[in-house]
């Protein structure tokens, strides 16, 4: 099972940018999809962006236009660039990994980073 570990998470004040990073202890090139989800406290996790390993995109509405996921198969890395940010962007935010192997699906997790946007 791969490790994902997230990074670039921080303060930064509303109309800012971050780039959050998601290092992935193995070789992501095979991996289906790779997918950023951010969760506020008595919330749901939510899918934010997702990219897959043809490199289609696809954004929730409410990022649409102001993030841009990316994904390096020979870095094994996957970034989430964050534009023009907002108080309501403020959760941690995970990396995800989905993919099939023999018709059997799995899904694998980072542990989050803490994006805070203040007004």
């Amino acid at each position: 099972q791969q490790r994902l570990v997230e990074s670039g998470g921080g303060v930064v004040q509303a109309g800012g940018s971050l780039r959050l990073s998601c290092a992935a202890s193995g070789s992501i090139y095979s991996i289906n999809s790779m997918k950023w989800y951010r969760q506020v406290p008595g919330r749901q996790r939510e899918m934010v962006a997702s990219v897959t390993n043809d490199g289609t995109t696809n954004y929730a509405s409410f990022v649409e236009g102001r993030f841009a996921i990316s994904r390096d198969n020979i870095k094994n890395m996957v970034y989430l660039q964050m534009n023009s940010l907002k108080p309501e962007d403020t959760a941690v935010y995970y990396c995800r990994g989905d993919n099939t192997v023999w018709g059997s699906q799995y899904d694998f997790w980072g542990q989050g980073t803490q994006v805070t946007v203040s007004s």
